[in-house]
């Protein structure tokens, strides 16, 4: 059966297509996509018009003059490729624009003097590409029907001017115009091209007198070219487009530019080069982004370039070459992200010292400075104070030289007076202790703490071994020394990873993943591998592992099974067992994990590892060994007398014996290199049991004759005659890499790097087809599947007989790892010699590999501390934040909110909107719809159909209609959790009502699942700062444990902006009053019925803000709303005694300010990236943010707390120790008015001044 008609794509690149075209091309009925680019077709071959299912077709740099009959029955084309051809306007058919379709054309390098006819009924076009002919005007009716267009690339051609009509491009993004005479031309259609994000108009031509006067309409313009031109100067309307990501102003006369340049804050690249300026505007420091700046060929002198260069901390490449230069100033060398730096063909006298401090500079270009002399290297300061933790330097200036960040000068010592009682004390206490004996006790001290378990009190100490214990504590099995094993060969990085079932069967010693479709089907002489995957309650994966036995496999297949089932766990880190299920004994478990019923099929389908003792088939070829190139090659040539050439070397392979044929002209280079091929194949192929001879012109073997089937006296009669073209080149390979879908067959080529054949290209998961015109080769990849496997054979077999090759030519199956010779010489650098260290011993070299310098260099410890040194998030300001909550509650069409009770979830009432429960699970539906920017008025079109002033009012009204846009529909579901709510409310929503609101809004629905004080400002705007967070749940009633209904007391704050607003219960105690903040005291009345009477207290701080004072009286009179309740407004200092004081459990001091506020930060430190991180947490954090198996650092102004998790480890306590004192001398710099001080805490014992920076502190949260 053939597989042509499943095949979807194929890339057949390079082959030379100039006599025949495959006619089994017909068959490929489904194909989607074709390229055929550099095929050397001089006409489109019949066979295309057959492909009626063809969508994207290549047919660039061919010899093709014309296209006529076939393209144009494709009805299903939508995108034609047909740059660098020789077609002119005679070769085009009007009808291939009638195909309705079609939305991607290039015509570029062609012959065309016109725009094509009928090109502009061609009204789906979105991509029209017509550079590089020579065309002189476009057609007025083009841009009336093209208006869909979004690149359109004129470039290159002979056009003088523009019609009207391109102001109808509205929605164009990318115009180029690049190399056209367009002197004359004004440009005033620029302006209404408001969608425009690229214009190229290097070459054009272009005046002060012939630009627009504005391009403020421009606003999405990022890219703008206006290079090869004449300008003296900047036009000014340029310095207005704020949105400039890339500006290119090269081969210009510009002499100056204005300060008006720092409006480019986007701006990333800047060409400047071939100009006549002689200064750069110290604005040019005031570019954020700016990245490349390239100044070459200019008049640049020292003064020129501004001393503030150093302020580009985001500059990679800065290149200055052939300009006026004697020194450079010292700023460049602060530019901490430079990569590249370009000074050739200056006059350089010397560079500034700190050159040598740029460590990511890997390009400096000084050619060309005759006069140049190169600072002195700095001599390497010791770092042995610096560099006590696990190869890290902790100096405050490398970790800022490290982030990017300013590095300020040492800070001088403060002199102090000596006082020479002192001095004597000293010296009759005895020597000194070391320097690090308060840093050694506080480590003690952290790692004592961390021993000390919740409620338990052991004792201190260390083991008998003396070595310090790991904080984290570890299970039996984690004592266990494990196999350094490379799972990665066996398996991959995304198993495990998802839900669901994989399977592994037992091929030639290692694990092959088999598809979805055969799960359940096992072969009796086979072994497997079943993992299943899954979620827990907690959202946790778990794993189960079984390894199947069939009756009839061998004893290779059974005992890989188990040690690879093993294999699987320890890459996993699962905890489970690995259980062994037999032929017709399997558990219950085992086939539960299966739809179906489990089907055996007999016999084996993998084969064993074990060598079979069987007789090889070899095939006799006759090889030519060339040297194409940097290697040597085997050309396969057809075995016969008249393939010899006395001027080359010939390897004639007879499986068994292998003979070297040296003509009397042939090279000794070659000879030597077949002689040493033949040694490779056999010593590789043959298992050093082949016999190879030497066969010299003249002097040949009756074995040899024998093997080209001819006798001593024939070849005598003919002997060898020069045939090889001294300029023979081989056909170039292609790599073909096939790819497999549902039903279809794709053959892309793979793109190589250089034009070069490397065998890196080749992935273990897949499989490939090298096409060497002589040679086919179909390359297995271990890890790549079987239906691939069966369909790459069968492909290949196509593909061979689809061409006209030699009689020579064969198909041959390479698996990975078995490579023949002959397929490893068509890879560049395959089978190189490798050098030998010989001092080394085979244990270290099995440890760190043979390169040591990538041992070494993967043996640099990493890490980020960069978070420490960023400024700190400024507060939202209130203006912002109700502007932001104005617009997205204006696109709130609608919400719906849902609560889960009794299992399921139900409507919330309308008067709990707002009302959130800790123990609580809420689903809000929010449709939202945004509105899509109508074009401006004005402008008349010409387009007769709605210029038509005989229509009747009451059609122009429909017709208005129907160009009116519609809205943009976006629905999103948030799914809330609070912090003691379980999981299984997420579970019901995902198989209920998840399940309804996709098959109602589709793929159009976003879901997104939040969790209590960590929700997103959009969610939080739809409530207009009245987010209640109440404790418990909605339906229990809480009572003390006197039975009585309990005190209720509510903190009002704002965590980075009024958007982030919450007023969460907190525990009813009068310390957590503060007197910049709100409160809400709810003291309830004892009643004999249920009438809920009692008085509500809004306790006003003496410093609170006016809105929030406002807010939270509002709030009050919502949510206690009844005729029993008495409401009353206190501000602070008017408390009464019997009631207020008597339920906050008496008057206490409490804070009566909250300037930490201001500074409070919190930063993560892990190691979970492989590597030691320090990230920061955003302004509104909150209590749950404190992971137990990190150490976070947080600073409130006045102290730094280094809080440690019960799990982090001892790795991390010593990095986070160590981080927090470098960010304590950091701060020390930027704000000695507020010295820090380092305190030590730990999980549930943290201290007043630790939780008063969180929201709402409770008891952690318990993971079950």
């Amino acid at each position: 059966m053939s597989v042509l008609p499943f095949i979807r794509g194929v890339d057949f690149t390079k082959n030379d297509f100039s006599q025949t075209f495959p006619s089994s091309m017909r068959q490929m009925s489904r194909v989607q996509w074709l390229t055929l680019d550099h095929t050397q077709l001089q006409e489109v071959p019949e066979e295309l018009g057959q492909l009626q299912k063809l969508e994207h077709l290549s047919l660039n740099h061919n010899q093709l003059e014309k296209i006529f009959g076939e393209l144009t029955e494709l009805t299903c084309l939508r995108s034609l490729d047909l740059r660098h051809n020789q077609l002119k306007n005679s070769g085009i058919p009007p009808e291939l624009f009638h195909l309705e379709e079609l939305t991607t054309l290039d015509l570029s390098h062609n012959k065309l003097k016109e725009v094509p006819d009928g090109l502009d009924r061609a009204k789906n076009l979105i991509v029209l590409n017509l550079s590089h002919n020579q065309i002189e005007c476009i057609p007025t009716p083009l841009f009336i029907h093209l208006t869909d267009l979004l690149f359109l690339d004129l470039s290159h051609n002979r056009l003088e001017t523009l019609p009207p009509q391109t102001r109808r491009l509205t929605n164009l993004k990318t115009l180029d115009l690049s190399h056209n005479p367009l002197e004359l031309f004004q440009l005033r259609q620029l302006p209404s091209l408001q969608s425009l994000e690229v214009l190229k108009m290097s070459g054009t031509q272009r005046t002060l007198l012939n630009f627009p006067t504005s391009l403020d309409s421009l606003a999405n313009l990022c890219e703008l070219d206006l290079s090869h031109n004449s300008l003296p100067k900047l036009p000014d309307c340029v310095y207005n487009v704020t949105t400039l990501v890339r500006l290119n102003l090269s081969d210009n006369e510009i002499n100056e530019l204005s300060s008006s340049m720092e409006s480019w804050q986007r701006l990333e690249s800047l060409n400047l080069c071939r100009n006549q300026l002689t200064a750069l505007p110290a604005a040019l420091c005031k570019l954020p982004k700016l990245r490349r700046l390239f100044v070459n060929d200019n008049k640049l002198n020292f003064e020129g370039i501004p001393s503030g260069i150093g302020k580009l901390g985001a500059l990679e490449v800065f290149s200055a070459a052939n300009n006026l230069l004697e020194m450079v100033p010292e700023g460049v060398c602060r530019c901490g992200a430079l990569k590249q730096l370009n000074l050739s063909c200056n006059r350089l006298i010397t560079l500034p010292d700190a050159i040598h401090l740029l460590e990511g500079l890997d390009q400096l270009d000084l050619r060309n400075n005759p006069d140049l002399v190169m600072p002195p290297k700095p001599s390497e300061a010791s770092k042995a104070t610096s560099l006590e933790f696990y190869n890290i330097d902790f100096s405050l200036q490398t970790q800022l030289r490290l982030a990017g960040a300013a590095v300020p000068p040492s800070m001088p010592a403060t002199a102090t007076p000596k006082d020479s009682t002192a001095r004597k004390i000293r010296l009759r206490r005895g020597p000194r202790s070391d320097g690090d004996q308060d840093a050694a006790k506080v480590l003690k001290g952290m790692k004592d703490v961390a021993k000390d378990k919740d409620n338990e009190g052991e004792a201190f100490g260390l083991p008998e071994d003396g070595k310090p214990e790991s904080l984290k504590p570890k299970r039996w099995d984690e004592s266990l020394e494990k196999p350094q094993l490379d799972y990665s060969k066996f398996f991959e990085k995304e198993d495990g990873q998802q839900p669901g079932l994989t399977i592994w069967e037992i091929e030639n010693f290692l694990p092959n993943k088999i598809e979805e479709v055969v799960h359940g089907k096992f072969y009796e002489g086979d072994c497997y591998i079943v993992l299943k995957t899954r979620y827990d309650d907690l959202g946790n994966l778990t794993w189960e592992i079984f390894f199947w036995i069939g009756n009839e496999a061998t004893l290779d297949k059974r005992a890989c099974a188990a040690i690879h089932a093993v294999n699987l766990r320890n890459y996993l880190g699962a905890r489970c067992r690995t259980i062994r299920e037999e032929q017709g004994d399997e558990s219950d478990e085992f086939l539960a994990l299966f739809d179906t019923e489990v089907i055996y099929i007999e016999g084996g389908r993998t084969a064993t590892g074990f060598y079979n003792i069987e007789e090889m088939i070899h095939i006799t070829r006759l090889y030519l060994v060339h040297a194409y190139g940097a290697t040597v090659h085997l050309e396969p040539v057809a075995v016969t007398l008249a393939s010899l050439d006395p001027r080359h070397a010939f390897v004639l392979d007879l499986g068994s014996r292998i003979h070297i044929w040296l003509g009397k002209s042939s090279k000794n280079t070659l000879n030597s290199k077949a002689r040493l091929m033949a040694e490779k194949i056999n010593k590789t192929e043959r298992k050093n049991k082949c016999e190879i001879n030497v066969e010299r012109q003249g002097e040949e073997s009756a074995e040899f004759w024998q093997g080209l089937d001819v006798t001593a006296e024939e070849a005598a009669a003919q002997p060898p005659e020069e045939h090889v073209p001294d300029d023979y080149q081989p056909v170039q390979p292609r790599l073909y890499q096939v790819q497999l879908g549902m039903g279809y067959l794709e053959l892309p080529q793979v793109e190589l790097p250089e034009q070069k054949l490397c065998h890196t290209l080749l992935n273990s998961k897949h499989v490939y087809i090298l096409d060497c015109y002589t040679d086919l080769f179909v390359w297995f990849g271990k890890k790549s599947t079987r239906l691939v496997r069966a369909a790459a054979v069968k492909l290949s077999r196509e593909l061979f007989n689809m061409m006209d090759r030699p009689e020579c030519a064969l198909v041959m199956r390479v698996p990975e790892g078995n490579e023949m010779q002959i397929f490893r010489t068509k890879f560049l650098g395959w089978d190189e010699v490798m050098a030998v260290d010989f001092t080394r011993t085979a244990k270290s070299v099995a440890k760190t590999g043979a390169n040591l310098t990538q041992w070494a260099r993967q043996q640099e410890t990493r890490t980020d501390l960069a978070a420490l040194f960023m400024p700190r998030q400024s507060a939202m300001p209130l203006a912002e934040a109700e502007q932001l909550e104005e617009e997205w509650n204006y696109d709130l069409e609608m919400m719906e909110a849902f609560v889960l009770e009794n299992k399921k979830f139900v409507r919330l009432p309308e008067e709990e909107l707002g009302h959130f429960y800790t123990g609580e699970c809420y689903v809000f539906l929010c449709r939202y719809c945004i509105p899509v920017e109508e074009p401006e008025a004005g402008e008349e079109t010409a387009d007769p159909a709605t210029a038509d002033e005989s229509r009747n009012p009451s059609q122009q009204q429909l017709h208005q209609q129907q160009q009116q846009p519609e809205d943009e529909i976006q629905c999103v579901v948030y799914f809330w959790q609070g912090r003691n709510a379980g999981n299984m409310g997420w579970l019901t929503f995902t198989f209920t009502l998840q399940k309804k609101f996709k098959a109602m809004f589709g793929e159009e629905l976003e879901v997104m699942r939040i969790f209590q004080q960590q929700e997103n400002l959009k969610f939080m705007s739809h409530f207009k700062r009245k987010f209640i967070i109440h404790t418990g749940k909605r339906k229990d009633k809480a009572v003390t444990a006197e039975g009585k209904a309990p005190v209720e007391f509510f903190h009002l704050r704002s965590n980075g902006g009024a958007l982030t607003t919450r007023l969460i219960q907190i525990n009813p105690d009068a310390v957590h009053l503060n007197s910049a903040f709100c409160y809400i005291l709810h003291v309830p009345f004892e009643t004999e019925d249920e009438s809920q009477s009692g008085i509500v207290y809004v306790w006003l701080g003496s410093k609170a803000c006016n809105e929030e004072a406002k807010l939270v009286q509002d709030i009050a009179e919502q949510m206690f709303n009844s005729p029993w309740v008495s409401l009353q407004i206190l501000n602070e200092g008017d408390e009464p005694e019997n009631f207020f004081w008597v339920a906050l459990g008496g008057r206490k001091p409490y804070d009566t300010d909250a300037e930490y506020m201001n500074y409070t930060r919190l930063f993560r430190c892990s190691n979970e990236r492989g590597y030691y991180t320090v990230a920061e947490k955003c302004a509104d954090f909150c209590q749950d943010d404190l992971a137990d198996d990190d150490i976070m650092i947080l600073d409130n102004g006045e102290h730094v707390f280094l809080w440690m998790g019960p799990r982090c480890s001892e790795v991390e306590v010593k990095l986070a120790y160590k981080s927090a004192q470098v960010y304590i001398q950091h701060m020390r710099i930027k704000q000695p008015e507020r010295p820090r001080k380092l305190f030590l805490t730990m999980k549930n014992k943290e201290s007043r001044r630790f939780t008063k920076c969180f929201h709402g502190w409770s008891a952690f949260k318990v993971y079950i």
